[in-house]
């Protein structure tokens, strides 16, 4: 493995396979540190790139080292999305930031909320009803402008309105941007991820948003079980991101 990337190494390390077993619980005591580390019968976390696990403030320290305590006989990653995402934060974007902010900029040059049906016309509705406010958003807070198409053809979006994206982008501190990605990921809109990021937009009218689709879908042919379950799993990731915004410093020098 002497030539695997960082970004190889990381995925390696952090790869949960249900074929792996996970590791037991080696620690009696949880604590945080006065630097904001997570303590492990006093000894520091560390990231999966072997960094040290320093939190930015006092409230995302706790709810990481709460994390931690939780794990009973072994340490299970798919119950701990906080760390996870601070792990990432930390490991990832800190190195990787210029490509990760670029992926942000490109998504939204394809974003969800300008792809639109054009029938049936109870979908069409309820469409506008969910983006619009998204669009109406990007242009008064970003000063981005994005042209909406019916189907699923590629538009070219004004390169002044993705311009403008990167812009806000490079506003955001590292926890921050890898919050914002996250989102990006799970509602397959930069510009959702962007407003939720900016208070604009609350998580139900978020995740309702971005299911607008498969919702009208479900109305219309009931629900799969294996969808159902991705879906949960896919909320669980995006509550925990919502919550770990809810925790970072935005300031720009929160890195």
């Amino acid at each position: 493995m002497a030539d695997e990337t960082k970004d190889e190494r990381w995925q390696r390390l952090t790869q949960n396979r249900i074929d792996r077993p996970l590791p037991k619980r080696f620690y009696t005591q949880v604590s945080v540190g006065e630097d904001h580390t997570i303590l492990l019968d006093k000894r520091g976390v560390k990231t999966p790139l072997k960094a040290k696990l320093i939190l930015p403030n006092a409230d995302l320290a706790a709810a990481i080292a709460d994390e931690w305590r939780a794990q009973l006989r072994v340490i299970n990653p798919v119950l701990m999305p906080l760390t996870k995402l601070v792990n990432t934060a930390i490991d990832r974007v800190s190195a990787e930031r210029a490509h990760v902010a670029a992926e942000v900029k490109a998504f939204a040059g394809n974003d969800l909320v300008c792809y639109r049906a054009d029938a049936p016309a109870a979908l069409v509705a309820l469409q506008a009803q969910a983006w619009e406010q998204i669009l109406v958003w990007a242009e008064r807070a970003l000063g981005a402008k994005f042209i909406t198409v019916s189907g699923v053809i590629h538009v070219q979006q004004d390169a002044n309105a993705l311009e403008a994206v990167a812009q806000r982008v490079a506003t955001l501190n590292n926890y921050a941007l890898t919050g914002v990605h996250n989102l990006m990921t799970l509602t397959g809109s930069a510009l959702i991820a962007l407003m939720m990021h900016a208070r604009g937009l609350g998580a139900v009218d978020a995740w309702n948003a971005a299911h607008v689709d498969e919702d009208f879908q479900i109305s219309q042919w009931g629900e799969d079980f294996e969808a159902v379950s991705r879906r949960a799993f896919r909320k669980s990731e995006f509550d925990a991101t919502v919550r770990f915004l809810s925790l970072i410093d935005d300031s720009p020098d929160a890195t």
